[in-house]
């Protein structure tokens, strides 16, 4: 763990929010991170206390820096950088029912209920 201040996209790798600096650097890029509430560049220095509000792969995260890794850590101790305050994710659709394989076509009926599944009439 480092005292100096790090590279928010090698921060952000380090903490595995992205899986490569380079996704972290597109993001950055991109405006999808944020540092106390204003859009920052891939080699803004972050610090300990800092905000951090990003559109990750997993969703929008939202963390606060407790401490500082300028290398990928292994997911316990990435885990002890930062206190996540992000919001619960949304929840999972349910999509289309499931069919098992081999029944053949649908049946009239099979079909009727498919649309008023989908809210067709």
């Amino acid at each position: 763990m480092s005292l100096v201040p790090v590279r928010i996209d090698r921060w952000l790798t380090a903490a595995r929010i992205f899986k490569s600096r380079t996704l972290a650097t597109e993001a950055c890029n991109g405006n999808h991170v944020k540092v106390d509430g204003q859009t920052v560049r891939p080699s803004h220095l972050v610090k300990v206390g800092d905000r951090i509000e990003a559109r990750a792969p997993r969703g929008p995260v939202v963390l606060v820096i407790l401490a500082l890794a300028d290398k990928r850590l292994g997911p316990v101790p990435a885990r002890a950088l930062y206190e996540d305050h992000s919001p619960p994710p949304p929840p999972k659709d349910l999509g289309l029912p499931v069919r098992p394989r081999g029944l053949g076509r649908p049946t009239k009926q099979d079909r009727r209920k498919l649309d008023r599944f989908r809210g067709g009439f």
